[in-house]
Protein backbone atom coordinates (compact mmCIF):
# COMPACT_ATOMS: atom_id res chain seq x y z
CA UNK A 1 0.00 0.00 0.00
CA UNK A 2 1.37 3.43 -1.04
CA UNK A 3 0.97 6.67 0.85
CA UNK A 4 -0.20 10.06 -1.01
CA UNK A 5 2.45 12.19 -0.26
CA UNK A 6 2.31 15.34 -2.13
CA UNK A 7 3.69 16.20 -4.62
CA UNK A 8 4.95 13.29 -6.01
CA UNK A 9 3.00 11.91 -8.81
CA UNK A 10 2.49 8.19 -9.78
CA UNK A 11 0.03 7.26 -12.70
CA UNK A 12 -3.91 6.51 -11.58
CA UNK A 13 -5.29 3.60 -11.22
CA UNK A 14 -9.02 2.84 -10.68
CA UNK A 15 -8.97 -0.39 -8.79
CA UNK A 16 -7.06 0.46 -6.03
CA UNK A 17 -6.61 3.21 -3.41
CA UNK A 18 -4.18 5.94 -4.15
CA UNK A 19 -1.11 6.64 -2.03
CA UNK A 20 2.21 7.86 -2.66
CA UNK A 21 4.65 6.46 -1.51
CA UNK A 22 5.41 7.35 2.55
CA UNK A 23 8.29 8.94 2.32
CA UNK A 24 8.00 11.87 4.74
CA UNK A 25 9.38 14.94 3.12
CA UNK A 26 12.82 16.24 5.33
CA UNK A 27 11.60 19.72 5.58
CA UNK A 28 8.19 21.67 6.30
CA UNK A 29 7.16 25.23 6.84
CA UNK A 30 4.40 26.95 7.07
CA UNK A 31 2.10 27.72 4.74
CA UNK A 32 1.63 31.43 3.55
CA UNK A 33 -1.75 31.54 5.34
CA UNK A 34 0.16 30.63 9.07
CA UNK A 35 2.40 33.67 8.34
CA UNK A 36 0.17 36.30 7.13
CA UNK A 37 1.00 38.21 10.30
CA UNK A 38 4.80 37.76 9.40
CA UNK A 39 4.53 39.44 5.86
CA UNK A 40 6.99 41.92 6.04
CA UNK A 41 7.17 45.69 4.84
CA UNK A 42 10.82 47.10 4.05
CA UNK A 43 9.46 50.34 5.02
CA UNK A 44 12.19 52.60 6.73
CA UNK A 45 9.97 52.48 9.86
CA UNK A 46 11.72 49.11 11.17
CA UNK A 47 14.71 50.30 10.90
CA UNK A 48 14.94 51.69 14.50
CA UNK A 49 12.99 49.46 15.88
CA UNK A 50 15.02 46.35 15.02
CA UNK A 51 18.06 48.31 16.51
CA UNK A 52 16.02 48.67 19.74
CA UNK A 53 15.68 44.53 20.18
CA UNK A 54 11.87 44.47 18.93
CA UNK A 55 12.08 40.50 18.51
CA UNK A 56 8.89 40.86 16.34
CA UNK A 57 10.49 43.90 14.32
CA UNK A 58 13.36 41.95 13.77
CA UNK A 59 12.24 38.91 12.81
CA UNK A 60 9.72 40.73 10.23
CA UNK A 61 13.04 42.55 8.63
CA UNK A 62 14.82 39.45 8.47
CA UNK A 63 11.80 37.75 6.92
CA UNK A 64 11.84 40.51 3.95
CA UNK A 65 15.72 39.75 3.18
CA UNK A 66 15.55 36.11 3.48
CA UNK A 67 11.92 34.65 2.71
CA UNK A 68 10.07 36.61 0.97
CA UNK A 69 9.48 36.17 -2.55
CA UNK A 70 7.98 39.21 -2.70
CA UNK A 71 10.85 41.39 -0.93
CA UNK A 72 13.62 39.10 -1.55
CA UNK A 73 16.15 40.66 -4.54
CA UNK A 74 19.44 39.87 -5.89
CA UNK A 75 20.67 42.65 -3.55
CA UNK A 76 19.04 41.51 -0.51
CA UNK A 77 21.33 42.07 2.41
CA UNK A 78 21.41 38.19 4.03
CA UNK A 79 24.13 38.79 6.60
CA UNK A 80 21.74 41.45 8.04
CA UNK A 81 18.90 39.31 7.78
CA UNK A 82 20.66 36.36 9.14
CA UNK A 83 22.19 38.82 12.39
CA UNK A 84 18.32 39.98 12.92
CA UNK A 85 16.95 36.45 12.70
CA UNK A 86 19.44 35.18 15.08
CA UNK A 87 18.55 38.24 17.60
CA UNK A 88 15.01 37.15 17.03
CA UNK A 89 15.09 33.83 17.69
CA UNK A 90 17.35 34.56 20.91
CA UNK A 91 14.81 36.37 21.87
CA UNK A 92 12.60 33.10 22.09
CA UNK A 93 10.23 34.55 19.20
CA UNK A 94 8.87 31.04 18.10
CA UNK A 95 9.03 31.85 14.41
CA UNK A 96 12.38 33.41 14.27
CA UNK A 97 13.31 29.76 15.83
CA UNK A 98 11.80 27.91 13.03
CA UNK A 99 12.87 30.17 9.98
CA UNK A 100 16.52 29.90 12.09
CA UNK A 101 16.00 26.13 11.52
CA UNK A 102 14.73 26.71 7.71
CA UNK A 103 17.94 28.44 6.93
CA UNK A 104 20.05 25.52 8.43
CA UNK A 105 17.73 22.76 6.73
CA UNK A 106 18.02 24.75 3.06
CA UNK A 107 21.29 25.93 3.52
CA UNK A 108 19.84 29.41 3.32
CA UNK A 109 22.34 32.38 4.17
CA UNK A 110 24.80 29.42 6.50
CA UNK A 111 26.02 26.34 5.57
CA UNK A 112 23.58 23.55 5.42
CA UNK A 113 23.70 21.77 9.22
CA UNK A 114 20.31 19.53 9.85
CA UNK A 115 21.93 19.17 14.01
CA UNK A 116 21.21 23.10 13.90
CA UNK A 117 17.89 22.63 12.18
CA UNK A 118 17.11 20.47 14.53
CA UNK A 119 17.97 22.52 17.64
CA UNK A 120 15.87 25.26 16.27
CA UNK A 121 12.98 23.70 15.45
CA UNK A 122 12.83 22.12 18.85
CA UNK A 123 13.23 25.41 20.47
CA UNK A 124 9.71 26.73 18.95
CA UNK A 125 8.41 23.29 19.24
CA UNK A 126 8.98 23.56 22.52
CA UNK A 127 6.36 26.67 22.30
CA UNK A 128 3.86 24.11 20.36
CA UNK A 129 4.75 25.94 17.04
CA UNK A 130 3.12 23.65 14.62
CA UNK A 131 5.49 24.07 11.62
CA UNK A 132 8.38 23.10 13.67
CA UNK A 133 6.80 20.32 14.96
CA UNK A 134 6.25 19.21 11.71
CA UNK A 135 9.88 19.60 10.53
CA UNK A 136 11.00 17.82 13.47
CA UNK A 137 8.86 14.93 12.12
CA UNK A 138 10.52 14.59 9.33
CA UNK A 139 13.64 15.12 10.88
CA UNK A 140 13.30 11.77 12.86
CA UNK A 141 11.59 10.29 10.35
CA UNK A 142 14.77 10.37 8.13
CA UNK A 143 17.56 11.11 10.87
CA UNK A 144 18.64 14.04 9.32
CA UNK A 145 20.36 15.81 12.08
CA UNK A 146 18.98 13.73 14.61
CA UNK A 147 18.89 10.01 15.33
CA UNK A 148 16.17 8.11 13.37
CA UNK A 149 13.17 7.87 15.72
CA UNK A 150 9.82 7.09 14.12
CA UNK A 151 8.22 7.07 17.86
CA UNK A 152 9.44 10.85 18.40
CA UNK A 153 9.02 11.54 14.99
CA UNK A 154 4.80 10.09 15.76
CA UNK A 155 5.05 12.20 18.99
CA UNK A 156 5.64 15.94 17.06
CA UNK A 157 3.70 14.94 14.25
CA UNK A 158 0.62 14.11 16.54
CA UNK A 159 1.06 17.43 18.61
CA UNK A 160 1.43 19.69 15.08
CA UNK A 161 -2.01 17.65 14.56
CA UNK A 162 -3.57 18.58 17.57
CA UNK A 163 -2.85 21.92 17.18
CA UNK A 164 -4.49 22.55 14.43
CA UNK A 165 -1.77 21.78 11.64
CA UNK A 166 -3.30 20.46 8.50
CA UNK A 167 -0.73 18.87 7.28
CA UNK A 168 0.21 17.58 10.73
CA UNK A 169 -3.02 15.81 10.86
CA UNK A 170 -2.98 14.93 7.42
CA UNK A 171 0.80 12.86 8.06
CA UNK A 172 -0.44 11.92 11.74
CA UNK A 173 -3.20 9.45 9.82
CA UNK A 174 -0.30 8.29 7.44
CA UNK A 175 1.49 6.99 10.67
CA UNK A 176 -1.49 5.32 12.21
CA UNK A 177 -2.46 4.02 8.63
CA UNK A 178 1.12 2.40 8.26
CA UNK A 179 1.93 1.68 12.14
CA UNK A 180 4.87 4.24 12.09
CA UNK A 181 5.91 4.48 15.53
CA UNK A 182 2.49 3.75 17.03
CA UNK A 183 0.21 0.75 16.49
CA UNK A 184 -1.24 0.65 13.09
CA UNK A 185 -4.94 1.77 13.56
CA UNK A 186 -6.81 2.36 10.55
CA UNK A 187 -9.76 3.88 12.35
CA UNK A 188 -7.92 6.91 13.48
CA UNK A 189 -6.08 6.98 10.61
CA UNK A 190 -9.23 7.88 8.82
CA UNK A 191 -10.07 10.25 11.47
CA UNK A 192 -7.29 12.80 11.05
CA UNK A 193 -7.24 12.79 7.22
CA UNK A 194 -10.95 13.50 7.55
CA UNK A 195 -9.55 16.64 10.22
CA UNK A 196 -6.88 17.28 7.40
CA UNK A 197 -9.83 16.97 4.89
CA UNK A 198 -12.07 19.41 6.09
CA UNK A 199 -9.51 21.95 6.64
CA UNK A 200 -9.08 21.79 2.78
CA UNK A 201 -6.16 20.12 2.59
CA UNK A 202 -6.00 17.83 -1.00
CA UNK A 203 -4.20 15.09 -0.25
CA UNK A 204 -5.95 13.85 2.72
CA UNK A 205 -9.10 14.36 0.68
CA UNK A 206 -7.79 12.09 -2.13
CA UNK A 207 -7.40 10.03 0.26
CA UNK A 208 -11.02 10.00 1.80
CA UNK A 209 -12.36 9.28 -1.67
CA UNK A 210 -10.25 6.10 -1.77
CA UNK A 211 -11.29 4.81 1.43
CA UNK A 212 -14.72 5.25 0.89
CA UNK A 213 -14.40 3.59 -2.74
CA UNK A 214 -12.87 0.68 -1.36
CA UNK A 215 -14.00 0.59 1.66
CA UNK A 216 -11.30 1.07 3.66
CA UNK A 217 -11.79 2.22 7.77
CA UNK A 218 -15.60 3.01 6.60
CA UNK A 219 -18.17 1.50 5.22
CA UNK A 220 -18.25 2.03 1.16
CA UNK A 221 -19.72 4.75 0.03
CA UNK A 222 -19.70 6.06 -3.05
CA UNK A 223 -21.42 9.38 -2.97
CA UNK A 224 -19.18 10.36 -0.34
CA UNK A 225 -16.22 9.22 -2.35
CA UNK A 226 -17.53 11.44 -5.25
CA UNK A 227 -17.45 14.16 -2.87
CA UNK A 228 -13.97 14.18 -1.64
CA UNK A 229 -12.59 13.37 -4.79
CA UNK A 230 -14.10 15.94 -6.44
CA UNK A 231 -13.03 18.37 -3.44
CA UNK A 232 -9.31 17.41 -4.41
CA UNK A 233 -9.97 17.97 -7.98
CA UNK A 234 -10.98 21.38 -7.30
CA UNK A 235 -7.67 22.29 -5.73
CA UNK A 236 -6.18 20.64 -9.24
CA UNK A 237 -4.84 17.11 -8.15
CA UNK A 238 -4.87 15.18 -10.94
CA UNK A 239 -5.17 11.81 -10.26
CA UNK A 240 -8.52 13.02 -8.04
CA UNK A 241 -9.61 14.49 -11.37
CA UNK A 242 -9.49 11.40 -13.28
CA UNK A 243 -11.06 9.50 -10.12
CA UNK A 244 -14.51 12.12 -10.34
CA UNK A 245 -14.45 11.73 -13.61
CA UNK A 246 -14.79 8.13 -13.71
CA UNK A 247 -17.41 8.28 -11.19
CA UNK A 248 -19.12 10.75 -13.83
CA UNK A 249 -18.75 8.52 -16.67
CA UNK A 250 -19.81 5.85 -14.98
CA UNK A 251 -22.74 6.79 -12.75
CA UNK A 252 -21.08 5.67 -9.69
CA UNK A 253 -21.73 7.73 -6.43
CA UNK A 254 -23.23 10.66 -8.75
CA UNK A 255 -25.46 11.03 -11.80
CA UNK A 256 -23.76 9.61 -15.51
CA UNK A 257 -22.42 12.51 -17.06
CA UNK A 258 -20.64 12.52 -19.88
CA UNK A 259 -19.47 16.07 -20.05
CA UNK A 260 -18.61 16.58 -16.84
CA UNK A 261 -16.47 13.27 -17.46
CA UNK A 262 -14.93 14.45 -20.51
CA UNK A 263 -13.98 17.88 -18.52
CA UNK A 264 -12.70 16.20 -15.33
CA UNK A 265 -10.74 13.82 -17.79
CA UNK A 266 -9.39 16.80 -19.17
CA UNK A 267 -8.29 18.71 -16.25
CA UNK A 268 -6.09 15.78 -14.99
CA UNK A 269 -4.51 15.27 -18.70
CA UNK A 270 -3.63 19.56 -18.30
CA UNK A 271 -2.49 18.83 -14.78
CA UNK A 272 -0.04 16.31 -16.00
CA UNK A 273 -2.49 12.64 -15.27
CA UNK A 274 -1.49 11.60 -19.75
CA UNK A 275 -3.09 8.48 -18.84
CA UNK A 276 -6.32 10.44 -19.11
CA UNK A 277 -6.13 11.57 -22.39
CA UNK A 278 -7.43 8.28 -23.85
CA UNK A 279 -10.29 8.17 -21.40
CA UNK A 280 -11.41 12.04 -22.21
CA UNK A 281 -11.30 10.47 -26.28
CA UNK A 282 -13.17 7.69 -25.27
CA UNK A 283 -16.14 9.71 -23.55
CA UNK A 284 -15.93 12.51 -25.89
CA UNK A 285 -17.72 10.03 -28.56
CA UNK A 286 -20.71 10.30 -26.44
CA UNK A 287 -20.97 14.17 -26.89
CA UNK A 288 -23.38 15.93 -29.38
CA UNK A 289 -21.21 18.58 -31.37
CA UNK A 290 -22.38 21.54 -29.55
CA UNK A 291 -21.54 19.52 -26.52
CA UNK A 292 -17.73 19.04 -27.41
CA UNK A 293 -17.59 22.95 -28.39
CA UNK A 294 -18.75 23.93 -25.38
CA UNK A 295 -16.61 21.66 -23.45
CA UNK A 296 -13.39 23.04 -25.51
CA UNK A 297 -14.62 26.38 -24.71
CA UNK A 298 -15.32 26.13 -21.15
CA UNK A 299 -11.22 24.40 -20.90
CA UNK A 300 -10.03 26.93 -22.82
CA UNK A 301 -11.35 29.94 -20.60
CA UNK A 302 -10.20 27.70 -18.15
CA UNK A 303 -6.70 27.42 -19.44
CA UNK A 304 -6.58 31.32 -20.35
CA UNK A 305 -6.91 31.87 -16.68
CA UNK A 306 -4.06 33.20 -14.56
CA UNK A 307 -2.37 30.06 -12.58
CA UNK A 308 -3.40 29.40 -8.84
CA UNK A 309 -1.05 28.10 -6.28
CA UNK A 310 -1.81 24.22 -5.64
CA UNK A 311 -3.90 23.30 -2.74
CA UNK A 312 -1.88 20.18 -2.36
CA UNK A 313 0.04 21.43 0.57
CA UNK A 314 3.51 21.18 -0.23
CA UNK A 315 5.53 22.39 -2.90
CA UNK A 316 8.60 20.60 -3.38
CA UNK A 317 9.24 16.68 -2.83
CA UNK A 318 11.67 17.77 0.25
CA UNK A 319 8.67 19.76 1.93
CA UNK A 320 5.72 18.49 4.54
CA UNK A 321 4.01 22.06 3.87
CA UNK A 322 4.48 25.03 1.58
CA UNK A 323 7.90 27.03 1.57
CA UNK A 324 8.29 30.33 2.66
Amino acid sequence: MHLFAPPLKRQFCFASILFFAFAIPRATVASSSAHQHDSVSTEPSLQPVTSSGDAIAQFKLAYSQLFDPHTQHANSDYATGLRLLRSSASQHFAPAQFFLGYAYEHGQGVPVDYAQAAENYRAAALQGYPAAENNLCALYYHGFGVPKDLTLAFEYCRSAALHGSSVGQYHLGSFYYFGYGTARDVAKAVEWFRAAAEHGFAAAQLNLANFYSEGTGVPIDFSEAAHWAKLAAEQGVSEAASKYAYLCENGIGVPRDYVAAYLWYSRAVAEGDKSAAARAKAVSRHLSRSEREQAKSTLAAEAARPTQPSARGASSDLSLTASP
